[in-house]
């Protein structure tokens, strides 16, 4: 890929990931059978892998970016969906 003027940041793509997808991915686990605070880990990392792929296609991240970003602390633990201060949010 080529080089790109502007680029979206870990911490603007965790927040959007959090606010936009998250709440999807809660609902197809409560489906699942997965109770409140009980996550679906490798559910949240495919779909974590499978967003940040669609962003490096659309040219929204690098492909450096891809590459080296880590997974949010969301797809390892239940999160709150918003944010207390900023770039906080409360684990539970």
């Amino acid at each position: 890929m080529k080089d790109l003027y502007k680029v979206m940041k870990w911490e603007e793509a965790e927040d959007f990931f959090i606010e936009n997808h998250l709440p999807i991915v809660r609902i197809v686990e409560r489906q699942n059978g997965y109770e409140h605070g009980e996550i679906d880990g490798p559910m949240r990392r495919e779909q974590w892998n499978n967003w940040t792929d669609a962003l490096c296609k659309a040219g929204e991240i690098s492909d450096w970016q891809y590459e080296n970003w880590t997974q949010p602390e969301c797809c390892e633990r239940e999160v709150s969906l918003y944010k207390t201060t900023p770039g906080t949010r409360p684990l539970f």
